[in-house]
């Protein structure tokens, strides 16, 4: 697994814009799931909801006041089973509302559209966390909180073990917060909300959302953004 992240990693950072060094007071990664049960109107609403939610007038303040520097910083990655992952935003500096519509703008022409996954489709969850943790690593600049995205509607069924992955990412230092999609997906019998909070997330403040519909995946994630960047604790 070691060596296919790293080869993977390599193949991302060749494909993507170069960064530049940017001290942060957040660093995120958008890890965004689109395994075979993403149709295309889930896929629509993690486009859309992500890009809506970075222009978000809440957004943009808690971005001002979240920190002594004023700017975040995000990628945003799609991933399935190991070894399925697209870069569709390298990390990417967010200081104004200028550098979130040009990063908004990317996320709706680029990401997955949900027209069907051809191979490795199953939902690695560890996966996604691993591929995190490297993409933090070979952060070019100096993050005070470093969050890890998750945006699935599924539970970790490829891979390793999601427990092995996310007490990796804990040790480094990361939170991993998660937002369970609104979907009923066909072979999951479990609870999604609590899935995530028993196996997925963690580091501190660590929360998963649940919308309550589709509709309210886009203030879902703007509640869960405005959270993130402040370092506030969960308001439901």
């Amino acid at each position: 697994m070691g060596a296919l992240l790293a080869r993977l990693t390599a193949v991302l950072a060749a494909s993507a814009c170069p960064a530049h060094a940017t001290n942060v007071d957040t660093a995120i990664v958008f890890a965004v799931d689109v395994s075979a049960s993403i149709d295309a109107a889930t896929a629509d609403m993690q486009r859309q909801g992500h890009a809506e939610a970075l222009v978000a007038p809440e957004v943009i303040a808690a971005i001002a006041r979240g920190g002594s520097l004023g700017c975040i910083a995000i990628t945003y990655f799609e991933w399935a089973g190991p070894g399925h992952v697209r870069t569709v935003l390298p990390w990417t500096a967010i200081c104004s509302h200028g550098d979130a519509q040009a990063a908004a703008t990317i996320i709706r022409r680029d990401g997955d559209s949900g027209r069907g996954c051809i191979r490795n489709c199953s939902t690695s969850i560890s996966f996604a966390i691993d591929l995190s943790g490297i993409l933090f690593e070979r952060y070019p600049g100096h993050a005070e909180r470093k969050v890890i995205d998750i945006s699935a509607n599924g539970t970790n069924n490829d891979g390793l073990p999601v427990a092995f992955s996310r007490l990796r990412a804990l040790r480094n230092g990361y939170t991993i917060n998660a937002i369970a999609m609104p979907a009923h997906t066909r072979g999951v019998a479990e609870d999604l909300t609590d899935y995530f909070a028993k196996n997925v997330i963690g580091g501190p403040g660590a929360f998963v959302v649940s919308p309550a519909s589709v509709g309210d995946y886009a203030d879902a994630l703007r509640r869960k953004l405005v959270v993130e960047i402040s370092s506030l604790a969960v308001a439901e």
